[in-house]
Order: C-alpha cells, then sequence, then structure tokens
C-alpha cells in the first residue's frame, strides 16, 4: 500500500460534451479558486473531477471511458481521488455507482454545493458570474437558461437538465460585464432552447430584451445565438440583428429532419412548410446570414421516402452549416417506445449521403467568398497558422480562417480584415489587408 503524499491538492476538472458543460465547469473552477484551491482544466492533478455528458451513445461511451481511464490511474496510485459529475452521472447515477464503484462520489447537474463540500471548499452565492475561463480569452459562452419544456420524442435532456428556467437579465449583464473586463470580446449565448427564454420569468419570450441589454455592454463586439428552437421563434430577435452590428448575422437553428411524418412522430410541433417559410423569413430579414443547423437520420419509423424528402430538402435549402447524426434510441424518451427499426449501418449510410452534399454546398458556397474581405477574430496560433473566424463561424464547428504565419503577422485575441484568397469545403485561407 502506497502512502499518501503530502504535496498539495491540485484539482484537475476535466470536460466532455457540450458548450454546456464547458461553462458549467467554468463555474465550478471559479467556486474552487474563490476557495483558495489549486485548479486547473485538463492538466496533471491528483484530484480529478469529470464533468460528463449523457446525451448519445457516443457521448456516453467517451464518458464512460474516461471515468474508466481515471479510475486506473487511481489504482495505479497516480491519482488519488475521482470523482464524477455531469448528465451522465445525473441520468444514470445508481448504475455507475454499481458498475464502477472505485470513483470516490457522484453528483448530479445541479449538485454543485455538494461537490464543493467534498472538495474542501464552499459554495460562494457572491461569486454571481465568476467564472474561470477555458476558451481563448476572446470568447466566452454565456448560459442565459438551464433545462428545457420541449417535448421532442427522441430527446433526453430534460431528463437530465430538468425544466427551463430563465436567469435574470440584470444577473447575465453583470456577468457579461465580468467577461468583457477580463478580456472577451465575443459572447456566445447558449441555453437548450435560447427562443423560450423568459417565458417563465417574464411571461414573454424576451431574447431580444435581453441582447439588447448584452450589447450595450462596453467591450463585447460580437454576440452569437446559438440553440434556437424553430416553433415560437421571437421574430423581434430578427429585426434587432438587422440593425445590431455587434449580434452576428448567424443562427444555429436545429431542425432535425424534415419529413412530416418524422416530425409528427418526433414531437417538434412544425412541418416542412412551416420551417421552408420560417427559414425564407430569416433570409428576407437578414440577407447574408449564416444558418447552421443539425439533422437526425434513422429515426424509428424513417423510410427510404422520408429519407429522400430530407436529402431533397438538404439540396435546396443550401444551408452554410450542418451537421449531421445517426439517432441514438434512448430509454425513458417518448421515442424508445418506438422499434429501432433502422439497421445501424443504413443510418451511417444515411449520415454519410446527407455530408457529401452538404460538402459540395459548403465548398460551392466557400468558392464564392475568395477574393471578398471579411472581419475576423484571431482565435489562436497553431503550428504555422494563424486561426481566425469571421462573424458566420462559431468556434469549433464551423469554418476557421487560416493566415500564413511564415508570411504574415496578426494579433492573437485581435480582430483583422482578412482577405480570403483560397478555400476548401470547411477552411478558408486568407491574408491581413
Amino acid at each position: 500500500m502506497r502512502t499518501k503524499s503530502i504535496k498539495k491538492n491540485k484539482i484537475n476538472v476535466v470536460t466532455l460534451g457540450c458548450s454546456k458543460n464547458v461553462y458549467d465547469s467554468e463555474v465550478l473552477m471559479g467556486q474552487l479558486k474563490a476557495s483558495g484551491k489549486e485548479v486547473v482544466h485538463e492538466q496533471e492533478g491528483n484530484i480529478i473531477v469529470i464533468n460528463t455528458c449523457g446525451f448519445i451513445d457516443n457521448a456516453k461511451a467517451e464518458s464512460v471511458n474516461t471515468i474508466l481511464e481515471y479510475v486506473e490511474k487511481k489504482q495505479q496510485g497516480l491519482v488519488d481521488k475521482v470523482f464524477v459529475t455531469g448528465c451522465l452521472s445525473e441520468r444514470y447515477k445508481p448504475d455507475l455507482e454499481k458498475e464502477i464503484p472505485n470513483v470516490d462520489q457522484y453528483f448530479g447537474t445541479s449538485d454543485l454545493p455538494q461537490l464543493l463540500k467534498v472538495l474542501g471548499a464552499d459554495y460562494k452565492h457572491e461569486l454571481l458570474g465568476e467564472r474561470l475561463t477555458t476558451t481563448p480569452k476572446n470568447y466566452a459562452y454565456l448560459k442565459i437558461a438551464e433545462g428545457c419544456d420541449r417535448p421532442c420524442s427522441f430527446c433526453a435532456i430534460p431528463l437530465m437538465r430538468g425544466q427551463h428556467v430563465s436567469q435574470p437579465i440584470e444577473k447575465l449583464v453583470r456577468e457579461t460585464e465580468l467577461l468583457a473586463k477580463n478580456g472577451v470580446k465575443e459572447l456566445i449565448l447558449i441555453a437548450q432552447d435560447l427562443t423560450y427564454y423568459g417565458l417563465d420569468i417574464y411571461k414573454k419570450r424576451n431574447l431580444a430584451e435581453l441582447l439588447e441589454n448584452l450589447a450595450s455592454v462596453e467591450g463585447i463586439e460580437w454576440i452569437r445565438l446559438h440553440y434556437a428552437f424553430p416553433t415560437g421563434f421571437p421574430m423581434d430577435v430578427l429585426e434587432l440583428m438587422k440593425r445590431e452590428p455587434k449580434i452576428c448575422n448567424y443562427i444555429d437553428i436545429p431542425l432535425q429532419h424534415i419529413s412530416d411524418s418524422v416530425l409528427k412522430s418526433m414531437r417538434r410541433g412544425t412541418t416542412q412548410a412551416k420551417t421552408t417559410a420560417l427559414l425564407a423569413e430569416f433570409r428576407k430579414a437578414v440577407p447574408g446570414m449564416a444558418i447552421r443547423t443539425t439533422l437526425i437520420v434513422g429515426y424509428p419509423g424513417e423510410t427510404e421516402a422520408d429519407f429522400q424528402i430530407l436529402k431533397d430538402w438538404v439540396e435546396a435549402m443550401r444551408f452554410e452549416r450542418l451537421g449531421c447524426f445517426a439517432y441514438s434510441h434512448e430509454e425513458n424518451t417518448h421515442a424508445y417506445q418506438l422499434e429501432d427499426d433502422v439497421p445501424a449501418e443504413v443510418k451511417q449510410q444515411r449520415v454519410a449521403e446527407i455530408m457529401d452534399i452538404q460538402s459540395q454546398i459548403s465548398w460551392d458556397l466557400n468558392q464564392e467568398k475568395i477574393g471578398q474581405t471579411f472581419r475576423c477574430i484571431i482565435d489562436r496560433k497553431e503550428g504555422m497558422h494563424f486561426i481566425g473566424r469571421t462573424e458566420f463561424d462559431s468556434p469549433d464547428v464551423d469554418n476557421e480562417v487560416l493566415i500564413d504565419a511564415a508570411k504574415f503577422y496578426v494579433k492573437v485575441g485581435d480582430f483583422a480584415q482578412i482577405k480570403i484568397i483560397d478555400a476548401t469545403e470547411f477552411d478558408l485561407y486568407g491574408e491581413p489587408v
């Protein structure tokens, strides 16, 4: 049996999954630092906190593998303690405790005070909005609401995150002011559903008013919208996007499918005609806006005819950005009662077909950018390139602008005017002007 080291504890927070988890990890780290704890993000530490994702099969597998990896390190004496929090832990805590008992303790998504206590820290209410950001210093995520009230048949998020709860405008403005003071120039608004914002506390969809308040914060130059739901979209947001230069002409609106029979079974509350009309309104209200969407293929009962409708629609709509996932059969969701009848290889084939169509669209749209000049934010230097983004691109999921560092210098964290000189399907190449 090894003797415990007398070195000072260093807490390593490991984040898996989406930007909402990134935000939660940053809040946890801010609280730990305020209690005088040494805390790092995905570096060496002797106490491990794993913030897990439990959304779909691939994400769950990654979370379980990460837990097993650190439990193994604990058994080898390389780390002292392993704690698990986040969505997977919220949803499968009893199973995890049984299957992986060597974890010191499991916590759910709303157990932050209890987790802090176990780590020897106090939950400080006065730290409202103070976080230890883990993103490049020029951008940060702002979580404006937690949970979701939508009844989508395939989605387990309400099981893990609960009902929709909006954050008050004044709290979000205060948090944004702190971020701006620390050098953040781009704010990425996240929630399970942005368009529901305010219904619970202001009794109306209040995203536009929130955006106006955030845009007034000095130092913030770009505000980007992620995860908007198509049904009941507040159209005053588009008017504001058109007249307020700080709000990026960009929206992430996961549409999931377009065949009416699949949409009905998914309980999306919309139709192909309504969705197509909504996107036409977007384009009319804000010409040149970039629309990102996400699709699910292989949903129970999706026929070849349904899939053909989806393919034809993707070709016709020419989305600037598109991601596609194979359906994951999640227990305790409404769709779990249906037979998961599309074979795994067919699901993967359909993903590949959609992404092939999108690759060609992305290629065509990117070729049109050659010769144009865009205001870009420079995120980082990587190898022989500076890496930037236009207002039409979100970090990690969209196009990047690569600038040859051997020929040009641009300052990381700042904006620069970049002329596009070449393009592939998913990258742009540029030079400063």
